[in-house]
């Protein structure tokens, strides 16, 4: 799959293709029966898939202090997305230039000068443009003003910035995306954030299409746990909000062949006075430097709220208990 960073980093072959717009965080079944479409309809009209999201994710732009927490970070939204079968992903960065975009410039500019779309999937209640202004209808009525889509006409189109709307051909059909639903429940990003954060991983996963796990590198921290006999490997949550908070029974992938079992905090660590949110992970009978590592925590049960505690000897003993609730649900047959 190709990611492909801004309109300035599109090539003559990005020109001509099927694609869709959204956040797509947690790339959910939801998301995947809509690549699923996109595809089908890529290869009916011999053109490739595109998906067209953006960093940061527009309500991370304009409210940041509302933006719901993440399902995924970008590498690992990029990574679902390319294991659908997608052909390339265009990553527009959402700032002030996009966000005061006039919606028919956003059109013209993106969808037809830039990626030459013939086809478009989005939801009816899409919005997009300065002050939201496009919506669905808009884009119908210009995909028509600009006449029935042509593959010739879209191999041989600039990939430029200047207005579309003069060039006859280069219109695009727009295709209504319907609810998908799992056991006649909606699947959306907020149901699976609202699972999480009640510890129903099991609901959580059959909604993501896979268990829900949190990816990264393991960097150095403030080594506490090594001065009480339990060391864990940290690993930066790369967004502002986590959607999980507390203490879990995990699973690591990435340390050996099959998962390796673990106890894990994710919070600001308060008994510390810690500020930042941070995944820390105590991995069971390892003894290993994993630094560097890229490591995906896969969350099983919850086990309790991040709490405060008077002492760090007291930390220390609930630390103990975590572990060993952890050990028995993880590794009982």
């Amino acid at each position: 799959m190709r990611l492909i960073r801004g309109l300035h980093n599109l090539r003559d072959q990005d020109h001509g293709c099927v694609a869709t717009i959204g956040n797509f965080d947690g790339v959910h079944l939801g998301h995947q029966a809509v690549f699923r479409r996109l595809l089908a309809q890529g290869q009916a009209l011999g053109l490739p898939a595109t998906v067209i999201t953006f960093e940061p994710q527009p309500m991370e732009y304009f409210a940041p202090a509302m933006a719901p927490a993440r399902l995924t970070r970008l590498r690992e939204k990029v990574t679902a997305i390319a294991n659908t079968g997608v052909a390339r992903v265009l990553l527009l960065e959402f700032g002030a230039k996009l966000a005061q975009m006039p919606a028919r410039d956003f059109i013209e500019q993106v969808l037809v000068a830039g990626l030459g779309v013939r086809y478009l999937l989005v939801g009816d209640d899409f919005r997009f443009g300065h002050n939201r202004a496009g919506d669905y209808q808009l884009l119908e009525q210009v995909g028509r003003e600009l006449g029935p889509p042509t593959a010739a006409s879209g191999a041989s189109a600039s990939t430029g910035s200047g207005s579309g709307s003069g060039r006859s051909g280069n219109g695009f059909a727009v295709e209504n995306l319907r609810t998908i639903k799992h056991n006649d429940e909606r699947i959306s990003s907020t149901r699976i954030r609202e699972l999480l954060a009640g510890g129903d991983f099991e609901q959580a996963a059959h909604l993501l299409g896979r268990a829900y796990r949190i990816c990264g590198r393991v960097a150095h921290g403030d080594r506490r746990g090594r001065t009480i006999g339990y060391p864990t490997a940290n690993i930066n949550l790369h967004r502002r909000v986590s959607p999980l908070r507390g203490v879990y029974a995990v699973q690591v992938h990435g340390i050996a062949d099959s998962p390796w079992p673990g106890v894990a905090n994710i919070g600001r660590r308060p008994t510390v006075a810690g500020t930042d949110e941070r995944l820390e992970v105590h991995l069971f009978n390892l003894d290993r430097d994993l630094y560097g590592a890229h490591l995906e925590v896969e969350f099983r049960l919850r086990l309790r709220d991040e709490l405060r505690f008077e002492s760090f000897d007291a930390l220390k003993q609930q630390i103990a208990r975590d572990a060993n609730a952890a050990r028995q649900w993880l590794l009982s047959p």
